[in-house]
């Protein structure tokens, strides 16, 4: 697929416990459908040629040899075939049994991966037919051709490397896909015959995450289904897919039928991760020899050298193919900073409000301001940073009085944000003052030599300066600190003033984008006010955002709309998000943003914005550069001093280009 993105698919089909026949006739169905479904790789349970419940039947050669003339069956029905299929088998080796994983394309093997750890205590006894894999690297005669076998081996897709690990590895204490992963493995396919039981699912799906997200790769975990059901055991064939500790497909429970899932793996996103963080390539550097030839560490190393004891990773090199195009079913937030999850809604609010008040409480305490300044506007941005400032204040043992909140009206003023301003600071308690800039922005107008009805951009940025110089002044006039109401997605614009509201003492909003606020705002109003605000907040929030730097309409309302100027937020911040992120190229997140936002908004209008985001993203670094300090609330940051260090002339060539 296109974009980095890898189709898999994870099934647990139909199965008769030893009858292989039937269970590979069971198996060559699915692959013939996935392959319609432009699948790349699939994945079946383990031991699903022959049953996982088979117990001491697999001491028995006629299911040994029956399993191996199924694969054979299952050869030739893949020899035309592009789709790489991963199915569980048991495999003779050297006078023992192995539980393994055997890889198939076109018609041949590829690779078998023995389990490592087996289980033998409760309701598992592995140990009493199989042999553990760890540390075998060797040829084996299957299917007529010798085909290696070994517990390191890393599979060479058109579109990503691969990994496998077996059920319990899992569960081990460091299981084999850690070091696949740190080897280059881009995904782990985990071939599992876990029984259920009551809180177990949950249990599973928290490993895989924290595999997923600690390794920063795809998990693909498929389990056993309803036909191995016997004796004391129930198995409900669960399927669950993960991205770097995003949970992205996951099958129903409790099924009688076979179970699928479908999903598609952001490899490059999970590429692009690791190159960002060193920690990954820092593990890689101890824990990976760097050639085939290199040596095993000795023990006294370092604590972890015994995991040199496995052999050197075989790459294993599948046929190469054209992917086909399929149905994407992936989703795409197209509000990626806001979960959309009510619960996680509430908790991000609750964090994000936290950091933010803590992080000036301790400005304010070091310094020993004595007051906060703070600009009130009846926008959302200085309303937000006004109840974190009297939050601050309370959590110092101190009141609403020591804000000094200043409204201060100017010729684009209207009616309601006026009105909205004043309520919310008479009701957090602040000391209010109200400083038109009216007749000192005229007079400054008439100082220049400018005509005030041509109303450019220094019609606009004069007013901005002299609401910042006062705030500045009164600032020093009560001992206190200017706080800053810019947020995330004004900067990644560079929709400020130049030292106007581009400047302050502490931004508390830095870290925010725009898209968040409003429900930063409405959970801060409603749990740590106690819904006095509320009734005013959710008018700020309906009022249409705005610098109102230029005059109100005939009937007194907002004229100067900000994302008629500079396009809508949700796409700036749908921007934003994946090129700080991940960085994706602009083609990508383009062709994501006509997934989110289709019927809201067309491929033209994506692309026009796009090309205002990045134009704007990387003339206005120089903004960015010389930043007041603030929180990091969220993932991504545009602090020059912390995430994200651009030169300021840099040239936006390559990303125009595309």
């Amino acid at each position: 697929m296109k974009f980095g993105f890898v189709n898999i698919s994870a099934c647990a089909p139909r199965v008769r416990v030893a009858d292989t026949m039937f269970n590979v006739n069971e198996i060559k169905s699915e692959i013939v459908q996935a392959e319609g479904r432009g699948v790349e790789i699939i994945v079946f349970p383990e031991l699903c040629v022959t049953g996982y419940t088979c117990g001491d039947l697999f001491h028995q050669q006629t299911l040994i040899e029956s399993a191996e003339m199924a694969m054979i069956e299952l050869m030739n029905f893949t020899r035309s075939l592009d789709i790489v299929s991963i199915v569980g088998i048991p495999v003779a080796w050297r006078g023992t049994l192995l539980n393994c994983a055997a890889v198939m394309q076109k018609g041949r093997i590829l690779g078998l991966v023995p389990k490592t750890y087996l289980p033998n205590y409760k309701e598992f006894y592995e140990m009493r037919w199989f042999h553990s894999g760890a540390g075998i690297d060797d040829l084996v005669w299957l299917c007529g051709s010798q085909v290696p076998v070994s517990s390191a081996m890393i599979f060479n897709a058109p579109s990503c490397r691969f990994g496998i690990e077996i059920c319990e590895d899992l569960w081990s204490p460091i299981p084999p896909s850690s070091l696949l992963y740190l080897q280059g493995a881009d995904i782990i396919f985990n071939l599992s015959a876990d029984n259920d039981a009551a809180g177990k699912r949950a249990y599973l799906e928290s490993m895989v995450s924290a595999t997923s997200a600690r390794c920063i790769g795809g998990y693909v975990c498929v389990g056993c289904g309803y036909g191995e059901s016997t004796g004391d055991v129930v198995f409900d064939g669960k399927a669950i897919v993960y991205e770097a500790g995003k949970l992205l497909a996951s099958s129903a429970d409790y099924s009688m039928n076979s179970v699928r899932v479908d999903a598609q793996i952001d490899v490059e996103r999970i590429r692009l991760a690791r190159r960002q963080n060193t920690t990954f390539a820092g593990t890689a550097d101890m824990f990976v020899p760097k050639t085939a030839a290199s040596e095993a560490v000795s023990q006294s190393s370092f604590v972890g050298a015994t995991l040199f004891s496995r052999p050197n990773t075989r790459n294993i090199d599948c046929e190469l193919f054209t992917p086909r195009e399929c149905q994407f079913t992936r989703k795409f937030s197209p509000t990626p900073f806001v979960p959309h999850d009510q619960a996680k809604l509430a908790s991000r609010c609750r964090e994000v409000f936290n950091i933010q008040t803590m992080g000036l409480c301790r400005r304010l305490e070091h310094t020993q301001a004595r007051t906060a300044v703070v600009g009130v506007s009846g926008g959302l941005d200085s309303t937000l940073a006004l109840m974190v400032t009297v939050e601050a204040m309370r959590r110092l043992g101190r009141t609403g009085k020591d804000v000094v909140a200043v409204t201060m009206p100017g010729f684009g003023t209207s009616d309601r944000t006026h009105t909205n301003a004043h309520t919310l600071m008479e009701l957090l308690g602040c000391t209010m003052r109200e400083i038109s800039i009216v007749k000192s922005v005229t007079q400054h107008f008439e100082d220049l030599g400018i005509d005030a009805t041509v109303h450019d951009t220094t019609y606009e940025n004069a007013q901005a300066r002299e609401r910042t110089q006062i705030l500045m002044d009164v600032a020093n006039q009560t001992g206190g600190l200017v706080i800053g109401t810019g947020d995330l997605s004004e900067l990644a614009l560079g929709w400020a003033t130049y030292n106007g509201d581009h400047m302050s003492m502490y931004g508390v909003n830095a870290s925010l984008p725009k898209t968040l606020i409003p429900h930063v705002i409405r959970w801060a109003a409603g749990n740590v006010f106690g819904g006095t605000l509320s009734a005013v907040c959710e008018d700020i929030i309906d009022t249409p955002i705005s610098p109102e730097l230029t005059p109100a309409d005939e009937n007194g309302d907002i004229a100067q709309k900000t994302e008629d100027l500079v396009g809508p937020y949700p796409l700036h911040d749908f921007f934003l998000y994946h090129t700080m992120r991940h960085g994706f190229r602009p083609d990508k997140i383009a062709w994501m943003a006509e997934q989110a936002f289709e019927g809201e908004y067309d491929a033209e209008t994506i692309a026009h914005w796009s090309a205002v985001f990045y134009r704007r993203f990387f003339s206005q670094q120089f903004k960015r550069s010389c930043l007041p300090d603030g929180p990091k609330a969220l993932s991504v940051s545009l602090s020059p001093r912390g995430d994200w260090r651009m030169p300021s002339d840099a040239s936006m060539t390559c990303w125009k280009r595309e």
